[in-house]
């Protein structure tokens, strides 16, 4: 038995070795197994959101205990991605530590990027038009709702870039953490104070957003497409800055650069 298989959790040069792995085996999937995966991926962090929606509902959204609690329901969303297995895009920024060491190619990573980007809208959208259908929605959630689509639209693009950034250091550092933790239990403490902060923090995800949109017209809020095309163009941006260079090409010159 080895030193390292004695303890508890792989130690960070081993993470970057299992994440850069990892990135591999995703670059390599068949396309519709990668799209699959994705869609759920969509509907497991629609989830989160509508338990968000749900929690924040009779609440101050906008600062303290209360978004602190809604984070923690939240981060269901990537409890069922990690533990269940599913391809989310924000997480894929990963990838970018194979693709530097030329584990994988450009466009490999870019053709990941794009089929997992669209299953996660997909996954996503239809999950908040199934939530519209399914009565959930009327009344005061219905209300939440509506409130958080568009207080997201009254954003800039430098602040929803820059929170999209932040919010994907957040999501990567918990699927790090989470490679860290050998039993379920593990996994699931490593993601939750990662993705709870974010949400307690008011950062943007461009997943969760695929969701929060189309929930809140399924409300009738007020939000033009125009309004919401925008917020994701630049929260998408900000997630792949803050997720590939904040800690996957970070990480990757740490540990893996004398490869």
């Amino acid at each position: 038995m080895s030193t390292e298989d004695t303890h508890d959790a792989y130690r960070p040069a081993k993470i970057a070795v299992l994440v850069e792995g990892a990135g591999v085996a995703k670059a390599h999937l068949p396309i519709f197994q990668m799209f699959v995966l994705a869609v759920l991926a969509g509907v497991f962090i629609g989830f989160g959101a509508a338990a968000y929606t749900a929690v924040m509902t009779g609440m101050d959204a906008s600062y303290g205990p209360a978004r602190l609690l809604g984070g923690v329901v939240f981060s269901l969303g990537l409890i069922l991605v990690v533990i269940g297995g599913a391809e989310l895009f924000t997480g894929n920024a990963l990838m970018v530590m194979a693709a530097v060491d030329r584990k994988i190619t450009v466009p490999l990573l870019l053709r990941s990027w794009a089929v997992v980007y669209v299953g996660n809208f997909i996954g996503a959208a239809a999950l908040a038009i199934a939530f519209g259908f399914s009565g959930l929605l009327e009344g005061l959630m219905g209300t939440t709702a509506a409130t958080i689509v568009e207080t997201k639209a009254t954003l800039q693009p430098i602040e929803a870039f820059v929170r999209g950034a932040l919010c994907n250091a957040l999501v990567c550092l918990a699927i790090w953490l989470s490679f860290a933790a050998r039993t379920v239990a593990g996994k699931v403490l490593a993601i939750l104070w990662p993705v709870s902060a974010f949400v307690l923090l008011g950062l943007e995800h461009s997943v969760a957003n695929m969701y929060f949109f189309p929930q809140g017209w399924m409300v009738g809020a007020s939000l033009t497409m125009g309004e919401a095309v925008a917020n994701l163009f630049w929260v998408t941006f900000g997630n792949i800055l803050g997720g590939a260079g904040g800690v996957a090409l970070a990480y990757r010159f740490a540990y893996l650069g004398q490869k």
